[in-house]
């Protein structure tokens, strides 16, 4: 404890957080630090007048107050001295002197953590993305990190939560600041862990955000940009990122779309695209070979029983779960004709039955397509190129649109269409 007074105390002196790391390098300890008399700060240049001044106030009372609120306030206070402090933080520029936390801090060292931010006016899609690799990157085996910050910070965490993974929320304000450590810290500290450089009481400067950045990358080997307009904090983070030496992964959006314009110029830039969490989870899977991608399958069933829940409201009926929907469409296929299944075919691979002998594959895509009900061939058929909108698809067939919108629920689930934001459709080739 009583060392722990003397990095309680250094944290909380108004010295740049680089300027605490060389004193410990130079003086060996907090304790050190302390001790160390006017004559012995004079002599160390990278110090500051101001920082010199910070220094010469040797009085604990400050730090004993902290630890106290801690005690009261079930925070834990992890040093950089300390073996449960991640290594991979400690090797940054600038690595935080002290950690405040809450919850229990996941082996950070040993999981494959990504770091997920994008802008706080995100759009619909953004905000979708942000969840789904949320989710994923925890139903693969990885961890999230965020600032938990609305927007696609919030709902990365948020994902996370609901696939009971581990998330690490880093704050810009205090370890207790109620308008940041809200609703969503406290579940997070269900199955992870919240953490400032900030104790209980601190008064919150704006400039807090922009060196909570480097922790929140730091406890990360990659960072993944969601979404980002031309002037946002998200692209500032990814700077951050690339100078730790992280990884960077960005989301694709629209090529004129406002809200992703610096996002994508990421992706101009040489960032990697990712479309789903594995794109960036399997490029550390001999890192961290714990990785799954077994768990896409379950972040895939999360995705089909809203699709479900979806087609119900649709219909007017009550929900269904994803066994039911497809013991229900198993009960209700109908055989459909095989001329109207070669002819899709056709369509699909742009050849003739004469122009060669059939593959085996085509063969069994052949008999998956034939054994679909009329009326999702003639949808299947109306889907005649990537990316057709619901409402031409509704057109082409003829069919109510409760019913097309229930059909393509049934579809995706069984994996011949694909749904893509903006509600459009794409068709799937399934070969085996």
């Amino acid at each position: 404890m009583s060392d722990l007074r003397y990095w309680v105390w250094l944290s909380n002196k108004p010295v740049r957080s680089r300027v605490k790391n060389l004193l410990l390098k130079r003086l060996g300890g907090p304790r050190d630090i302390y001790f160390a008399g006017a004559g012995a700060l004079e002599r160390l240049e990278f110090l500051n007048d101001e920082e010199r001044g910070a220094l010469a106030v040797k009085s604990l009372s400050d730090a004993d107050r902290i630890l106290g609120r801690c005690e009261e306030e079930n925070i834990s206070v992890l040093t950089l001295q300390d073996a449960a402090y991640p290594q991979r933080l400690a090797e940054i520029y600038d690595p935080p002197a002290v950690l405040y936390l809450r919850g229990k801090l996941p082996p950070v060292d040993d999981l494959c953590g990504v770091a997920v931010v994008g802008t706080r006016n995100a759009t619909t899609y953004g905000l979708k993305m942000a969840q789904q690799m949320g989710y994923g990157l925890c139903k693969c085996g990885g961890m999230v990190v965020s600032g938990l910050t609305r927007g696609v910070d919030a709902e990365a965490a948020y994902g996370a939560v609901m696939a009971g993974g581990r998330c690490v929320g880093v704050l810009g304000a205090a370890i207790d600041d109620e308008r940041a450590f809200g609703r969503l810290a406290y579940d997070v500290t269900a199955t992870g862990a919240v953490v400032s450089e900030y104790p209980p009481g601190a008064e919150f400067r704006s400039f807090h955000y922009r060196e909570r950045n480097r922790i929140t990358s730091g406890l990360a080997v990659a960072t993944l940009v969601v979404e980002a307009p031309a002037k946002s904090g998200a692209l500032l983070f990814a700077d951050e990122a690339l100078e730790q030496g992280r990884e960077v992964f960005v989301v694709p959006a629209n090529a004129d779309a406002a809200h992703a314009a610096g996002s994508n110029r990421l992706l101009m830039e040489g960032a990697q695209p990712a479309l789903t969490a594995w794109d960036v989870l399997s490029q550390f899977t001999r890192r961290f070979p714990t990785l799954s991608e077994a768990g896409r399958v379950q972040a895939m069933g999360g995705r089909i029983q809203q699709l479900c829940d979806e087609r119900a409201e649709a219909e007017g009926k009550p929900p269904e779960t994803v066994e039911e929907a497809a013991e229900k469409a198993e009960k209700a296929e109908k055989p459909g004709s095989k001329k109207a299944g070669r002819g899709i075919l056709k369509k699909l691979r742009g050849k003739k039955d004469v122009d060669k002998p059939k593959a085996e594959e085509y063969i069994d895509l052949e008999k998956q397509l034939s054994g679909l009900s009329e009326e999702q061939l003639k949808i299947i058929t109306a889907i005649s190129e990537p990316h057709t909108h619901v409402d031409d698809v509704i057109e082409r067939t003829g069919l109510p649109a409760a019913k097309v919108l229930g059909e393509l629920t049934l579809l995706q689930i069984k994996g011949y269409v694909s749904q893509e934001p903006g509600k459009r459709f794409s068709l799937n080739i399934i070969q085996k």
